[in-house]
């Protein structure tokens, strides 16, 4: 036990380092099954190489762009007394390891797609087996590149800023190793809003030329062969739903534990660790949630063709879950103290200020408990309100009977409505959690959330992987039993897709609350006083930013898929042969649209995540700026929770059609009239759930992480602001009361709210 408290510090990254041995192996795995027969190989690799042509356009772009950030981060270092110049150095290296996320996943996407179809001429269990292994390499490979790379710094920047220097684990050289940390939050952060948003805008643009020409206007299957669309259509699934929720997720696991860490700083704790038993709490459990999931994996399995996979799936999810509640029981006794701790900001001069909160180890788990209990929660919300068969997505389907219009009715009322049941788990959690430690239960609460990301994005990049693969299936046309098979993979990714989105925003609407505390508390503030105009005004310009970057998203969305049409359209009305089979479209060209459209679309709303709050903060100062963020925070959570909702909804309204829905006491199947307005719906949807509001999550983080780290650089003009106000006040007082004694009440009283 004394060897563990010694080198705990070492052990976290050693996690991390296993994680990323595990993922190999299953890698090594899924590249030895049969990729089936040369059609089918070729197709895969149509499908591969558009996906890498998608990234390398993607890096060469954002290589520019994490140059120049670098260089402006490592001049801003030198600025102030809590910061560095080695914040450039943490940034690329973040930035640099989000790519790495992304292309991992992506690179056993298109490995596991077309050995899915082919394990499904066999049986479910063994396409199932494949296209989740698939899954767990990117979940698996994600949380250990993580673990790996936040431990590592971590102990870099300590032994750097903290033990060399003799510095305070509560004081400002702490402040410093964390703050250069953030560097890696912030790289790995603005990489994933532009893999999400310019993957997002590569496949949705591709998905709706192809439905809109090859399904609506020439009534061709979605996936099939003659239609030019169709591969830019399954390269998008790995450049949006694989390399981009890679990222996304990389980015908020990271956020999240950095925020706990940040807040565990302010926390006097006397333990076995040198006092920053909180601050490596966070760490310990994110890796101690890695290998529980890599143990979970072994859960998700099927043996006949009756079996459900949604079943087997969740069984894996909750088998994390469990297994993480338990061993972080353990953990945090034996980490924590046994006596109370609290927040170094709430003492004055040794004393406790009124109200301040305290709290003991066992308060710390509850929060852990409560953040597990909000995540699984908010699953079980988006399950229900996106899966086949439930009231949600049949009420979106029996309105397909009347028409288009009524579809996109019922689509949007279920988007909205399925805000309502999150939006109260979260409070509820937010307070419960605080009500037991603070705003560090806040953030440990998600960090406890978080601890299965592993196993959340293995179950979500299922979905793409089965979904290409019935695509391949499609293509080759292979007999009718193997599509069965993929598309009941596929219809179970859409759900688990949606699920794993609302997971991602549930867990950014903690961490954004948790870097919100933190930036109070960097930025030298108590409140965010909105009686103010200032702040007001802030708060409602916050609330604006989500919905003109969704505006952006979406338009971006539509002109690329113009592009996509018109090119579509050409090509059936110039290649003679292409509907009888006898020649082959040209699939690059519709490669290269999306390809084009993503790469200049993406650079906008990006711009906004991480332009605005320097703008905001540098010329209106700390308290407006925390107002900007509130304002974010709130609308962003919502616009996230119904777009993303509401398109996976729509999704499967549509695929019910393809085993047949009862309407009305009337059967309907694919290319009946209520099955062209799903198809409509649906197409209304994927901008929704498959860019703009995956989105979310990732803005209100990146603009919570760029907020504080300029936190110590708008700080240093707040004394001279207050004393000019105060100034101002008594001089009006003055002026207005000549005669009695009240001018003199009133200014004591500003003055001891000074001194305090």
């Amino acid at each position: 036990m004394e060897f563990l408290q010694n080198n705990l510090i070492y052990l976290i990254p050693a996690m991390g380092v296993f994680g990323i041995v595990i993922m190999a192996i299953k890698s090594a795995w899924v590249t030895k099954q049969d990729p089936g027969d040369e059609n089918m190989q070729r197709l895969s690799g149509y499908i591969a190489d558009g996906a890498m042509a998608f990234l390398k356009a993607e890096w060469k772009v954002l290589g520019y762009f994490s140059v120049i950030a670098a260089i402006l981060l490592a001049y801003s270092g030198t600025l102030v007394e809590t910061s560095s110049w080695v914040i450039a150095v943490s940034f690329v290296i973040g930035a640099f390891t989000s790519a790495l996320a992304g292309y991992i996943g992506m690179n056993i996407a298109t490995k596991a797609n077309v050995r899915t179809t082919q394990a499904a001429r066999t049986s479910l269990a063994k396409a199932l087996q494949v296209s989740f292994t698939g899954g767990s390499v990117m979940g698996i490979g994600v949380a250990g590149l993580a673990v790996l790379g936040l431990g590592s710094l971590f102990i870099v920047f300590y032994n750097m800023y903290v033990v060399n220097t003799g510095g305070s684990v509560n004081g400002k050289e702490m402040e410093k190793a964390l703050e250069v940390l953030a560097g890696f939050s912030l790289g790995a952060e603005s990489i994933a809003l532009f893999a999400r948003v310019g993957g997002g805008i590569y496949t949705k643009a591709a998905d709706v030329g192809a439905d809109l020409v090859g399904k609506v206007e020439a009534g061709i299957p979605e996936d099939d062969v003659r239609n030019p669309a169709t591969i830019a259509d399954n390269v998008g699934d790995n450049v949006g739903d694989v390399a981009g929720m890679g990222a996304d997720l990389f980015g908020s696991y990271v956020a999240t534990i950095l925020a706990t860490m940040i807040l565990g700083r302010e926390i006097v704790s006397i333990d076995n660790f040198g006092g920053i038993a909180p601050i490596l709490l966070p760490m310990l459990i994110a890796g101690l949630g890695l290998i529980l999931s890599i143990v979970a994996t072994a859960f998700v399995r099927i043996s006949k063709e009756t079996d459900s996979v949604q079943n087997a799936l969740n069984m894996g999810n909750w088998s994390s879950i469990v297994l993480t509640a338990i061993v972080s029981f353990f953990a945090v006794k034996w980490m924590l103290p046994a006596g109370e701790m609290f927040m170094s900001r709430d003492m004055v001069g040794g004393v406790l200020k009124e109200g301040a909160i305290s709290f003991t180890s066992m308060d710390v788990f509850y929060s852990i408990i409560v953040g597990l209990v909000v995540g699984t929660l908010m699953s079980l919300i988006t399950e229900y309100y996106t899966a086949m068969g439930k009231r949600p997505v049949l009420s979106i389907i029996k309105q397909s009977s009347t028409g288009h219009a009524t579809n996109i009715i019922s689509g949007l009322a279920v988007g909205m409505e399925s805000t309502v049941a999150p939006i109260l788990v979260l409070a509820a959690g937010i307070y419960g959690s605080f009500y037991f430690a603070g705003f560090y239960g806040v953030a440990i609460a998600a960090a406890g959330m978080m601890a299965t990301t592993a196993m959340q994005l293995s179950i979500d990049a299922f979905g793409p992987i089965a979904d290409n693969a019935g695509g391949i299936a499609e293509m080759s046309g292979l007999p009718p039993e193997v599509r069965d098979r993929t598309d009941n993979l596929d219809a179970v990714g859409n759900t688990t897709a949606a699920t794993g989105k609302g997971f991602a925003i549930a867990s950014a609407a903690l961490t954004s609350l948790a870097l919100f505390a933190a930036f109070v508390g960097v930025a030298g503030i108590d409140h965010i006083d909105i009686y103010k105009a200032d702040v007001l005004a802030g708060l409602f310009v916050g609330g604006m930013i989500p919905f003109i970057f969704s505006a952006l998203c979406i338009s971006a969305v539509g002109r690329a898929a113009m592009d996509m049409v018109n090119e579509v359209r050409r090509q059936f009305r110039e290649i003679p042969g292409i509907m009888e089979y006898k020649a082959k479209p040209e699939y690059e060209k519709c490669v290269a649209i999306s390809t084009k459209a993503s790469i200049r679309e993406m650079m906008l709303p990006g711009a906004i995540a991480l332009i605005v709050p320097i703008i905001i903060g540098f010329s209106f100062g700390p308290e407006v700026l925390g107002g900007l963020l509130a304002g974010v925070t709130v609308s962003g959570v919502l616009m996230g929770m119904f777009q993303s909702n509401a398109g996976g909804a729509w999704d499967n309204a549509k695929k019910s059609f393809e085993k047949g829905v009862e309407i009305d006491g009337e059967m309907y199947y694919k290319k009946s009239e209520p099955h062209k307005a799903s198809v409509t719906g649906d197409t209304v949807g994927d901008p929704f759930k498959d860019t703009s509001g995956p989105s979310m999550n990732i803005l209100i983080k990146l603009m919570s992480i760029v907020s504080l780290i300029i936190a110590p650089h708008i700080s240093a003009g707040l004394t001279h602001t207050v004393t000019v106000e105060v100034q101002k006040e008594i001089k009006v007082i003055k002026s207005e009361d000549q005669a009695g004694n009240t001018t003199i009440d009133t200014i004591v009283n500003i003055t001891d709210t000074i001194r305090r």
